[in-house]
């Protein structure tokens, strides 16, 4: 049971050893108090992603109102909201949104959100789950030589690179079309690997899918140092399995945590809405902070954008 001694209570049960927790007894809205709020950032803080179940009285219009009142929420850089939203993104697996590879959201931007709020609305009925990593873990599992190293890096992201394919259970024309819309914008942003969270202090990586190479490294090389220092994200104790249900939300801290869908639900119907909240841009341990170098409209793709 957690309480604050404000009156708020709610059950919160760890899941995984460094990451994750179910809550029990919230009914999650745009009516909550400011304690049981507060009481909600605070557990999302300390277990990275939280799980609340049943919550299917939610639609867009409660949806976008609880995430306000975590902070001011933002529309998808690139891809259009759903129609009648400020900030709701649909996420259909069906036409080639299926974000597989491991990733932080929008990090090709340089104040990529705080966090994400994600409304499960259709579930395969085996398959689909989602894996988040805690990269505050990752960065203190890392050797000394290789946090040394770490900390002194810099890494461009973008969002030229499709990170929701491949995927063998996807028409390419499907694809095509997501990744016109997704890239009708693209970015060029750098960021520290290694970022000071504003709120905890902790020290986290900000690595996946959206880096391209590491600032002043060629691209082999960039890749190789990538795969290695990513191989700590995502190991197993660093990391937390969900297996959704119609009316779950998961809310995760997108400065602390990557996260993955996995791709073994073939062609059957998976759906999920997601609002974001305005995040801070980086800062590095010396004190600098995340610029973005580049923002091209493609011109091809704007009618592409539009009609979807």
């Amino acid at each position: 049971m957690s309480t604050n001694g404000r009156g708020v209570n709610f059950e919160v049960h760890p899941i995984a050893g460094r990451i994750g927790a179910e809550v029990v007894g919230v009914r999650l809205s745009g009516e909550l108090e400011s304690a049981t709020v507060e009481e909600i950032r605070g557990t999302l803080l300390k277990y990275k992603v939280i799980f609340f179940r049943g919550q299917t009285h939610l639609d867009e219009p409660s949806h976008e109102a609880f995430g306000r009142l975590l902070g001011n929420i933002v529309p998808h850089p690139t891809v259009p909201s759903v129609k009648g939203t400020e900030a709701v993104l649909n996420i259909d697996g069906t036409n080639g949104n299926r974000a597989i590879a491991w990733h932080t959201d929008v990090t090709f931007v340089d104040a990529y959100p705080q966090m994400s709020i994600l409304r499960a609305l259709v579930v395969p009925t085996r398959g689909g789950d989602t894996v988040w990593a805690n990269t505050a873990a990752a960065y203190h599992s890392l050797p000394p030589k290789l946090r040394e190293i770490s900390d002194k890096l810099w890494a461009v992201h973008s969002n030229a690179y499709d990170y929701s394919v491949p995927s063998a259970n996807l028409k390419p024309e499907a694809l095509r079309r997501y990744f016109e819309v997704f890239s009708s914008t693209v970015y060029e942003t750098e960021h520290p690997v290694v970022r000071v969270h504003p709120e905890t202090q902790e020290r986290t990586l900000v690595l996946g899918a959206f880096v391209q190479k590491f600032v002043d490294l060629p691209k082999a090389d960039s890749r190789t140092l990538f795969n290695l220092i990513q191989s700590y994200v995502t190991r197993v104790e660093n990391t937390v399995r969900w297996r959704w249900s119609v009316g779950d939300v998961a809310i995760w801290d997108n400065r602390a945590t990557q996260h993955a869908a996995v791709d073994d639900y073939d062609d059957q119907p998976r759906l999920h809405r997601r609002v974001t909240v305005a995040g801070d841009v980086p800062v590095s341990i010396d004190g600098r902070r995340s610029v973005t170098r580049k923002r091209e409209v493609r011109a091809s793709t704007i009618a592409a954008a539009a009609a979807s």
